[in-house]
């Protein structure tokens, strides 16, 4: 070999060396500064909505405005903050309840990250706690689940709230809760089930359905997933009915009720109308024979003795029962499923859009919502 190929052939292994030592240095490089910048947007939003969390309980907003900018669409998203720890401590007030426990964990779903911008899909899972002032009982839980949108724009080192977007089951007018007879919170003596197996409806497994089957709120099973087996109909006007009637029809873990008319699940196509769309459901209920209407009225209206109902309509729920909410005119907005009662006597409920977990019936409803108390019978 000439001295001068030579040389060209080992300045070739020289540049061939050097490129295979700089590109993967490189690459590490850029991993490692993408991997600093998730950690920091993970940490900034567990500790976002952890002082959320905590603030529910304390009522003090300080920590959370530091996360915070000035501008129009992040104080809006503040304000709602506000308005949402107002609302649950004014519902616990007129309920003799005191919050004990606000505990929230996140599940980061998708996020896009340009320069100082983040844009961040989420699922919170929201524990509460609570006790009665009025009698000497353990502390109570409940479980709410979120799905949010969230913008975050790096200023001064800091990831702060932008703009965020989110279905809040306790979105509604602190001014506007119903007062509780006696300033109290509804007793309820649970009614006796009958649990013979070869009824028409199976309520034991219609609640076990309903609580593992709860989605993204805290206490959920199936790892806070709802029932792949069906469609998830959030996105296309909420969920809600859809799983009212898994609830109640599913026939391998859920009530059983044997599909009927128009009240069906297709594989393939999904839920009839019947199925997914509130006021369909409520009607076929109280026509199939399936359901029975106990009472449909106010807070007031269903919690108060009557001549019909000695210690009021709501006294006559069950597990495995429904409840049907009405915002406008006389046309079912929501649905949710009686789980049980907690140890005061709280009728409490499981529902999708937005997830709940064991929630007394009325939180995140005011003095204008209507109630309708489904009997679906045995």
């Amino acid at each position: 070999m000439k001295r001068g190929t030579q040389i060209k052939y080992i300045y070739k292994i020289v540049v061939m060396i050097l490129v295979m030592t700089i590109l993967p240095f490189s690459a590490n490089a850029a991993v490692a500064k993408q991997n600093k910048v998730d950690h920091e947007i993970k940490s900034a939003l567990d500790d976002l909505y952890r002082v959320r969390a905590e603030a529910i309980i304390s009522q003090d907003l300080q920590k959370v405005k530091d996360y915070y900018l000035d501008d129009k669409a992040s104080q809006i998203a503040l304000q709602h903050e506000k308005n949402r720890m107002k609302y649950l401590n004014k519902w616990s007030n007129k309920r003799a309840i005191q919050l004990t426990h606000s505990q929230s964990t996140i599940r980061i779903v998708r996020q896009s990250i340009a320069g100082d911008q983040a844009v961040v899909s989420l699922v919170q899972s929201h524990k509460v706690g609570y006790i009665y002032t009025n009698k000497i009982l353990p502390e109570q839980f409940f479980g709410v689940g979120t799905r949010h949108f969230i913008t975050l724009k790096k200023r001064n080192g800091l990831w702060k709230v932008s703009r965020e977007w989110y279905l809040d089951p306790l979105d509604e007018n602190p001014d506007k809760v119903t007062e509780g007879l006696d300033g109290l919170a509804p007793s309820v003596k649970p009614q006796s089930s009958d649990h013979t197996s070869n009824k028409m409806y199976n309520r034991d497994r219609a609640v076990r359905y309903a609580n593992k089957y709860a989605g993204a709120a805290w206490g959920a099973g199936n790892q806070h997933r709802y029932n792949n087996k069906y469609m998830d109909y959030t996105s296309k006007g909420g969920d809600c009915t859809n799983f009212a009637s898994q609830v109640i029809g599913d026939a391998e873990e859920g009530g059983g009720l044997a599909v009927a008319g128009n009240w069906r699940y297709f594989k393939n196509s999904g839920g009839t109308q019947t199925w997914v769309q509130t006021d369909s459901l409520s009607r076929f209920l109280i026509r199939s024979g399936y359901g029975k209407l106990i009472a449909k009225g106010n807070y007031l209206q269903i919690t108060s003795p009557s001549d019909k109902y000695p210690e009021g309509a709501l006294s006559m729920l069950k597990p495995g029962d429904l409840i049907g909410y009405i915002l406008h005119d006389d046309d079912t907005d929501h649905f949710s499923v009686v789980v049980g009662f907690d140890d005061y006597g709280y009728p409490l409920v499981n529902s999708h859009t937005a997830d709940r977990y064991r929630v007394p019936f009325d939180l995140g409803w005011d003095r204008d919502t209507r109630y309708q108390l489904f009997h679906i019978k045995d």
